[in-house]
């Protein structure tokens, strides 16, 4: 049994190996499984055998002939260290709506719950640089949608981190999709999230371990945002920006889109205005996701209806009462510190800096004239 694992281990690490070659994506990794009868095999199989392969050049064998198991072997070491794991295409609990898209990833590193993989989940992406009135949209739609369906989004900073922040918040779920390798924290303001989508939800990457975000890597993660998920939702996005490369990977994929209306004088709106232009189904209300999703829902409410604002669980003594004073109205700072302090007995310091840790953690947010309020 022992040698049996070993053996299983030694070709996935094989595959692992084959997954670093640049080219190779799940098509071509399938063809040097099919001629070979395993990675490991195709890894030793002659350069002219590997070259006489449909849609393989000679370079192409080179390159794979240059590959050791070794570099599989040591992914494999890492992902052990950190707790995470890795799918291949072949595998069971590798997400079916993935293997469906134009361009399947060959392989998944997963970190979390890959349970998550399987289960019906609504795409929400919008602007890094992003209005308040797109925060409450993208908050309202990830609250009101993670207790039916899993909330995907692209770990980026901005409306990204709002929607898995808030899907957390409300006792939900959620999928992070990286740009980059587990043990690298990008961006760095993420960190507290990080640590939640771990413990709570799923990370997932195509690249190995601590390869850092380049700027070619962000346009491939967008394809899976969307191919996780059965809709997305473009909540900003002004013209050119990345959630409009998601919008047309779903559509390519022929996953429904929906865009949240916004005012005709706000930049971050152009984009999703025009998708509704286009035909795009304007998001309203959780409602219209979960409909696009065949989950009965009584939510009707519209982006001005208030949201339940539920305490995360994971707050300590301090943030819980900082949060308690912005739940019903944004407040000055001096008024939290007085009334925080008041209660707790806290430092003013201590106060500052955990108003600081909730705006990092995308709780919390900013606004003109040192006025503070929950996202």
């Amino acid at each position: 049994m022992a040698d049996a694992a070993l053996g299983s281990r030694d070709e996935l690490a094989a595959e692992l190996a084959l997954a670093q070659v640049p080219g190779i994506g799940a098509a071509r990794l399938r063809t040097l499984v099919a001629a070979f009868g395993s990675a490991g095999g195709a890894l030793h199989a002659p350069r002219g055998a590997i070259a006489a392969l449909p849609g393989f050049s000679r370079a192409a064998a080179g390159a794979i002939h240059g590959v050791s198991v070794a570099a599989g072997r040591e992914i494999l070491a890492q992902l052990d260290r950190l707790g995470a794991t890795v799918l291949v295409a072949s595998d069971p609990a590798f997400p079916p709506l993935l293997r469906e898209i134009p361009d399947p990833p060959p392989l998944l590193y997963v970190w979390g719950d890959q349970a998550l993989l399987c289960r019906r989940a609504a795409a929400i992406v919008g602007s890094r640089n992003h209005t308040d009135y797109g925060a409450a949209a993208a908050r309202m739609l990830a609250l009101g949608v993670a207790p039916h369906a899993v909330v995907v989004s692209g770990m980026a900073r901005g409306l990204d981190a709002v929607a898995h922040a808030a899907a957390l918040d409300g006792g939900g779920t959620t999928i992070g999709v990286l740009g980059n390798g587990f043990g690298v924290i990008y961006p760095a303001a993420n960190r507290d999230l990080y640590g939640r989508m771990i413990a709570h939800g799923c990370l997932i990457t195509e690249l190995p371990p601590a390869e850092r975000p380049h700027a070619g890597a962000f346009p491939r993660r967008n394809r899976l945002i969307s191919g996780l998920a059965l809709v997305t939702v473009i909540v900003e996005a002004a013209p050119g920006s990345g959630a409009l490369i998601t919008a047309d990977c779903a559509l390519d994929q022929g996953r429904s889109v929906l865009a949240v209306p916004g005012p005709i004088t706000s930049p971050t709106s152009l984009g999703c205005n025009r998708l509704i232009q286009q035909g795009a189904k304007p998001a309203l209300s959780p409602a219209d996701v979960l409909e696009e999703l065949g989950v009965d829902s009584t939510t009707t409410a519209g982006l001005a209806t208030a949201v339940p604002r539920n305490a995360p669980r994971d707050l300590t003594q301090l943030e819980r009462a900082v949060w308690n004073e912005l739940l019903f109205e944004a407040r000055h700072v001096d008024l939290i510190v007085t009334a925080v302090s008041a209660a707790l007995g806290a430092p003013t310091a201590d106060v500052l800096t955990t108003l600081t840790d909730l705006e990092l953690r995308g709780l919390v947010r900013q606004r003109p004239g040192m006025v503070f309020g929950l996202v």
